[in-house]
């Protein structure tokens, strides 16, 4: 960014009428079309052309089209002053163009980092004011005045003089720091996460998890260490923290625990079908905190990992996809089960779901008021797409078998004498 100091507004309308603002303007504008010319190649010779930090939606909403603008446009005044040509124009064409890369770069990277947030709009609106007000107030002159007056507000912070401008350049310092951590994090995740399925899955999760961790506690303290904040008072924070996670939070240093240790034992990963609480489902997610398991009907449980670990947890996908469902019918009172029993099981195999090996099983379970009472057994390996499809499929082919050889199915009767 420039050195120069900051025009004044009136300076700057006053530069609109130099005969060198024509020239500025015209520049300028090459330098917005090859910006955009070069972000439309790249994105073409890019292997990917999905909605990225760099490069956006629509070429010129992402970070690579302003940074780009803004290196030709410092190339150009450059050229420019060695060639003797007035500048004024580019005086705000630049703090302009290093605003829209800050907002793009915000805007950017927390929509990656935190697709799903809606606290994450209002940031990014209150970060777009924010920069959008200083370049305002640079373009001006009144931010180098108010500049000059943070500097004179100071205080004693430790054996620290701080002054309020150091705080708010540290903050933003931080901030900025915080952003980028977040980006490569977003970008390193999305890299490992891309075509990984079931157990392969979880662990890149933890992967990614540990990454997204480590990557936003150096940018922690590389900010903290922009604000002129003294790490060493950190241990009498660590302590209190400590004593905090000891009484009010061990629910959620437990939760963040048990994640922990689900992606790294792989007792549970995503795609599993399992039972929590009398509730079964697949799970979509699983957090640091807490796990998502889906139903077939399409509800949704958030379960908090320590669940997982301190409660049973019926897997049915652990170590072996096949789950084993059963279903009953009743047949007549001298129906011959030997020639009976090979024909359903030809029947079952038969419905699309059931496995052919293990092949079904046909059992003579009750000998019931009514009729005798068969159970069928029979296994599928998609028990995500839910057993009440599978079960009525082979329902309604023992049915269909039962009417082709005419057994009868029987149903209560009753015979009541009258005195």
């Amino acid at each position: 960014m420039t050195t120069d100091a900051a025009p004044s507004l009136q300076e700057f309308l006053n530069a609109l009428t130099h005969p060198s603002a024509a020239l500025e303007l015209a520049v300028i504008a090459g330098c917005l079309g090859l910006a955009w010319a070069l972000v439309r190649l790249l994105r073409g010779a890019a292997a990917s052309a999905a909605p990225s930090v760099l490069f956006g939606r629509r070429l010129v909403d992402g970070l690579l089209f302003p940074v780009l603008a803004l290196g030709l446009a410092l190339a150009a005044r450059r050229a420019l002053i060695a060639a003797d040509v007035h500048v004024a124009v580019f005086k705000i064409v630049i703090p302009v163009l290093v605003a829209f890369a800050v907002i793009r770069l915000a805007v950017r990277v927390l929509e990656a980092a935190f697709p799903t947030s809606r606290l994450v709009r209002v940031v990014e609106r209150s970060i777009s004011w924010l920069v959008w007000a200083g370049m305002v107030g640079w373009v001006t002159g009144l931010l180098p005045e108010l500049l000059s007056a943070m500097e004179e507000i100071h205080w004693k912070m430790g054996g620290s003089n701080v002054s309020l401008r150091t705080l708010v350049e540290g903050t933003i310092s931080a901030g900025v720091v915080l952003i980028v951590a977040l980006w490569i994090s977003a970008a390193i995740e999305a890299r490992l996460l891309s075509g990984a399925s079931g157990e392969n899955l979880s662990l890149r999760k933890v992967a990614a998890n540990t990454v997204r961790a480590l990557l936003v506690f150096v940018g922690l303290l590389v900010g903290l260490t922009a604000v002129g904040i003294d790490l060493t008072a950190l241990s009498v924070l660590g302590g209190a923290i400590g004593v905090g996670v000891g009484l009010g939070l061990q629910k959620l240093a437990a939760n963040y625990v048990s994640g922990f240790v689900i992606l790294t034992e792989r007792s549970l990963r995503i795609g599993d079908t399992v039972r929590v609480d009398n509730f079964e489902g697949r799970i979509t997610d699983i957090a640091m905190r807490y796990t998502v398991i889906r139903s077939p009907g399409g509800r949704e449980a958030i379960v908090p990992n320590e669940m997982l670990i301190t409660q049973r947890v019926e897997n049915s996908s652990l170590a072996d996809p096949q789950v084993l469902l059963q279903t009953t019918v009743q047949v007549a009172y001298g129906t011959d089960l030997d020639a009976l029993f090979p024909q359903i099981v030809a029947a079952v195999t038969q419905v699309p779901r059931v496995l052919a090996e293990p092949a079904p099983v046909v059992h003579l379970s009750a000998f019931a008021a009514d009729g005798l009472e068969l159970t069928v057994n029979f296994w599928i390996t998609d028990l995500e797409n839910g057993a009440g499809g599978a079960r009525s499929g082979v329902n309604l082919a023992i049915l269909a078998l039962l009417g082709r050889l005419g057994v009868e199915i029987p149903y209560p009767q009753r015979v009541i004498r009258q005195a």
